[in-house]
């Protein structure tokens, strides 16, 4: 008898197989270990049966967001109120950046470009434009979200503030004269919390988007 699945189909593969092991690959080893070899080496396959799944090296980096924003906000969300909906997108998206943080670089330089990347975006922006929000605002929203969420998880990951300069630790033993408040905040712990912190630009961002556009000038 005849078997018609394609070679990656009989390896047992599919395409989510291939971008869940690919961003394995990336969190343990960073986007320069990435290569079709390598990655069919970790699934047990020669590289070539990979292009049954991805056309090339550049489908793979796309998915690899992919991956990242639909972790971000389930496709099966059925959350229609925009405000839940942004808040559960920017905190899902940090979320699931620091879960990856090595497909932070990656995320930061590419566009959504894949179908289900697409479908994310989409899915705000259809939600912000029926509560009444003009589309250029809602995709300047969305895309700020994102930014928002991409640069503080960087931060996060790379530990700025926990130690050295800028640190708490640091900033405790300054001239409590001259910084009174800095040095007060150092001892207690105000305002050093990473998810205080995200969770109060959230709120100030989506609050901005509530009020009406500044007319331009």
């Amino acid at each position: 008898m005849v078997d018609g699945r394609r070679p990656g189909e009989r390896a047992g593969l599919n395409r989510e197989r291939v971008l869940d092991v690919a961003l394995d690959l990336v969190d343990h080893s960073g986007t320069g270990a990435l290569t079709m070899r390598r990655l069919g080496a970790e699934l047990g396959v020669e590289a070539m049966t990979l292009y049954h799944h991805v056309p090339g090296k550049q489908a793979l980096l796309d998915g690899l967001v992919e991956r990242v924003l639909t972790q971000a906000l389930p496709l099966d969300t059925t959350e229609e109120d925009w405000r839940p909906l942004l808040r559960a997108y920017a905190h899902g998206l940090r979320s699931a950046l620091l879960r990856h943080p090595g497909v932070l670089p990656l995320v930061a330089a590419r566009p959504a470009v894949t179908p289900a990347a697409l479908d994310t975006v989409e899915r705000c922006l259809r939600v912000l434009t029926g509560a009444g929000i003009e589309l250029g605002r809602a995709l300047h929203t969305v895309n700020s979200l994102a930014l928002l969420a991409i640069s503080h998880a960087t931060a996060e990951a790379a530990g700025l503030g926990e130690e050295g300069p800028g640190s708490a630790e640091w900033l405790a033993g300054a001239d409590p004269g001259r910084y009174p408040l800095l040095t007060e905040a150092a001892r207690t712990g105000a305002g050093v919390d990473d998810a205080e912190r995200f969770e109060l630009a959230v709120e100030a961002l989506l609050a901005g988007v509530s009020r009406p556009a500044a007319p331009r000038r």
